[in-house]
């Protein structure tokens, strides 16, 4: 198929398309008589097999998500065809301390929609955004905006909950917003059993709508979702990045995250939660676990500020706005990366 004029390819036989990339760089490339650049967005060890050897220019856009960076990454990127291009200052570092030189283009948002936003356009029309999610006006309300998938409870699923049940304990006008799938459909956890588990009050827990969240969600309702919440909970073990981070800022929501990988540097205005190292055997490096206590002392400083939207949290995601990173970070890139 087309879009704007671009071709656009289908996936190959093989699940990450390691089969079908390098005849695609090819056809792609065919007017100019040489082969296309081809930029990966991808985590580096499933790319594999002997079309890559072919390749002559990849740049690799790449998550560095432990400590250190995982060695199938590092070999990956030490390629003498590959460019790694590090999305955060944390990878950058991580791949430096290997002795591998990297570009740094961060992720980027745009802050057009994700901002300060107080309605949905629901089946009835525009709806203030908590009654669209189930949440009362008056409530302080806990965002987790977190996908739950994967046998590793990457996103501190576990932590956070247990953290949030002893505030909530403790708060009877606090709720607990997720925006995520409730069941292991996607082979991640039985939030609602853990939910129990932990402590969380049953009536002061709202998820979002299965279809909607199934189908897609328009950004721009998701923006209204950020601006609704009175703090984002994302104090994940590990983040390559931490996209929605920032665009809870965009929307002047603070933010509270782990004091690990790429997440402290992407807090404008909010909390960096304590952690402890723990050993992830399939990766043979480290993630981190946010500390219980820390994350209910950070949920306490952000319920004295609720009902408030933070301005210095928008203008720092305005730093990474689209339009921003492409001037200030892909157009460098693209020069080096172009260079005859």
């Amino acid at each position: 198929m087309e879009w704007e004029g671009l071709p656009v390819y289908p996936r190959g036989v093989d699940v990450y398309s390691n089969d079908v990339i390098p005849a695609y760089a090819m056809d792609f490339g065919r007017p100019t008589g040489q082969q296309a650049l081809v930029i990966t967005l991808f985590d580096c060890w499933v790319f594999r097999g002997g079309g890559w050897d072919v390749m002559e220019r990849v740049a690799s856009w790449v998550p560095i998500d432990h400590f250190p960076a995982p060695t199938p990454v590092l070999e990956w990127l030490a390629r003498p065809n590959v460019t790694p291009i590090a999305m955060s200052k944390f990878g950058l570092d991580a791949i430096n301390r290997a002795g591998i030189e990297a570009l740094y283009v961060p992720h980027a948002i745009d802050t057009n929609i994700f901002r300060p936003t107080d309605t949905i356009v629901g089946t009835d029309g525009q709806v203030p955004a908590r009654e669209w999610m189930g949440v009362p006006e008056d409530a302080f309300v806990i965002g987790m905006i977190s996908a739950n998938k994967g046998k590793v409870d990457r996103k501190s699923f576990a932590e956070s909950f247990l953290a949030a049940g002893m505030f909530m304990q403790a708060h009877d006008d606090a709720w607990l917003y997720l925006h995520t799938e409730p069941s292991p459909a996607m082979d991640g956890l039985d939030l609602r059993a853990l939910l129990k588990a932990c402590g969380v009050p049953e009536d002061r827990v709202s998820f979002v709508q299965s279809y909607p969240y199934r189908m897609g969600i328009p950004k721009e309702a998701l923006a209204g979702i950020y601006t609704a919440i009175d703090v984002l909970l994302q104090p994940s073990r590990g983040e390559g990045f931490g996209i929605p981070s920032l665009e809870s800022q965009a929307a002047g929501t603070p933010v509270i995250v782990s004091n690990a990988t790429a997440q402290p540097e992407l807090v404008g205005d909010g909390w960096t939660v304590e952690v402890q190292p723990s050993w992830d055997t399939a990766q043979g490096c480290w993630f981190f676990t946010p500390l219980v206590p820390s994350i209910v002392d950070a949920l306490g400083e952000a319920y004295d500020r609720a009902g408030t939207k933070s301005e210095k949290a928008r203008e720092f995601a305005l730093q990474y706005d689209a339009d921003v990173v492409f001037d200030q970070y892909w157009r460098p890139a693209l020069d080096i990366l172009l260079a005859p």
